[in-house]
């Protein structure tokens, strides 16, 4: 075997993993990304904090004390030892009660925690302090948001003389570069930070201490969740006041679409629908569309019924939805909406499913059994974001023969082929996709789905060539392999 194609030891650093703790796409990633390189051959291993909501039976057993020097005084926690649920990964959890025996993993509400930069500081120095422990040195560091994002300062600074850790390459994901651990800078001595990085620029934005920029900084390699993300933020408009940072490290980023786990998102198996069917057997959507509209009061009529899966949140671009609501009745649509969120678009949908109880339904909660059951439900999936690192939404409603709708940013662009002459030509368009971020583009795209609802035939060819789509976490797999090996020729 060639050095090449050797496994590599890879050590996950996150702050999320599903089915343990998630808040969205990065718990996702931390679940499936593992399980697809462990089936490679690879030696990845998984550590986090440990959060009082992790249920019990999965904590494992302590393993190792570890501590954390944060402005001059000495945190202690210890590190437990566990596998990821349903696999033979191994998984560590930094235990510290006062940081994270907590209700919530990051804040309670709308509010996060103050001591949140101190916090994730102290995970990211007991991670470099406990994992040598081990006896197990990974060729790789691979950490996920702002989070983790102190890990690669420290490891180039504090632990740069490390005979383990000195030469240890570090690939840094950004999941959504709009939350970047930005604070005040009175809170930078409980960091365990050099003032130096402040006052040098490299974790300074406008005065404030800046974590992911940090990351930015020092991380061997960079990458987002796709290829038209990793362009995006390059740029004033999606670059959050980084751009002019991430440009300077431009050789470095890259974009890697996030995959999708069709043990759970597959309607050939799925437990969570009424009606199970296929790519090549279609019926069981019909019988799933029924019970959608049964089960958001729906009268169960032959119309497009068009769906939203969604964190109701600025970011998604749902007031646009809620704007075409009165354009979307008056073509005899049906839409049903299931998520949280802004209060005001809660409002919105709620009102509107009030003076269209025949057209709307609303279910304000989290449900994954309704997720499921709206994915295979519905003929369409609306998703017109202002911007979207990856989605993975629109990537479940292919699998499910479910049309998306998208606006044309991120991976919403890198994975929806739209409805144009020349994919129509080619059969090979999986959906319909807009740029003006306007309720006129919605609504009209919104028109364009129902005239092709009509259109049987082709409706179905568009519905079988969602599903044909290979969102498989196998390719992108290999791709963070290629960037891991990157990292590890370049230091």
């Amino acid at each position: 075997m060639s050095p090449q194609d050797a496994p590599l030891k890879i050590l996950f650093v996150t702050s999320e993993l599903s089915p343990l703790i998630s808040t969205g796409g990065l718990a996702e990633v931390a679940g499936s990304l593992p399980r697809a390189l462990r089936a490679q051959g690879h030696d990845v291993r998984v550590i986090m904090p440990c959060y009082r909501g992790i249920p019990d039976r999965y904590r494992g057993e302590p393993y190792c004390l570890c501590e954390a020097e944060l402005g001059g005084q000495t945190q202690y926690g210890q590190m437990r030892q566990s596998t990821v649920p349903d696999s033979d990964i191994p998984l560590y959890l930094i235990e510290h009660e006062g940081y994270f025996g907590r209700e919530k993993p990051y804040g309670v509400g709308a509010s996060e925690y103050s001591d949140n930069a101190e916090r994730f500081c102290f995970f990211c120095l007991a991670v470099l302090h406990a994992v040598p422990q081990l006896h197990w040195q990974p060729d790789v560091v691979h950490c996920h948001d702002w989070h983790t994002a102190a890990l690669p300062v420290f490891l180039r600074t504090r632990y740069e003389a490390s005979p383990l850790w000195g030469s240890t390459p570090t690939v840094f994901t950004i999941h959504n570069l709009s939350f970047q651990g930005r604070y005040g800078v009175d809170k930078l001595p409980s960091t365990g930070i050099d003032v130096g990085l402040f006052q040098d620029g490299r974790i300074e934005y406008r005065g404030d201490i800046n974590l992911l920029k940090g990351a930015i900084a020092f991380s061997t390699k960079i990458n987002t969740v796709s290829p038209r993300y990793a362009e995006e933020i390059q740029t004033l408009e999606y670059g959050d006041g980084l751009d002019g940072m991430l440009r300077t490290r431009a050789a470095d980023i890259s974009g890697i679409l996030n995959g999708v786990d069709y043990d759970i998102w597959d309607p050939e198996t799925d437990p969570h629908i009424p009606a199970n069917y296929s790519e090549t057997d279609l019926a069981g959507k019909a019988a799933c569309k029924k019970a959608l509209q049964a089960t958001f009061g729906l009268p169960q009529r032959d119309v497009p019924l068009f769906g939203i899966l969604s964190r109701l949140y600025w970011q998604k671009g749902l007031s646009l939805a809620a704007d075409v609501l009165d354009r979307l009745v008056g073509m005899d649509a049906q839409l049903a909406v299931l998520g949280t969120g802004d209060p005001e678009l809660e409002a919105r949908f709620s009102q509107a499913a009030a003076r269209y109880p025949e057209n709307i339904g609303v279910a304000l909660r989290f449900d994954v059994a309704l997720s499921h059951q709206v994915l295979a439900g519905s003929d369409f999936l609306l998703m017109p974001s202002r911007y979207e690192p990856c989605g993975l939404a629109q990537m479940y409603a292919m699998a499910y023969g479910t049309v998306p709708i998208v606006r044309r940013t991120g991976g919403l662009a890198d994975s929806v082929r739209d409805l144009n002459p020349v994919h129509r030509k080619h059969g090979n368009a999986t959906g319909f996709s807009f740029v003006p971020m306007t309720s006129q583009a919605l609504g009209r795209a919104v028109e364009e789905a129902a005239a092709l609802f009509k259109k049987n035939a082709e409706f179905q060819k568009v519905r079988r060539a969602d599903m044909a789509e290979d969102f498989s976490w196998d390719r992108s797999c290999q791709q963070y392999v290629e960037l891991y090996r990157e990292a590890i020729a370049s230091v």
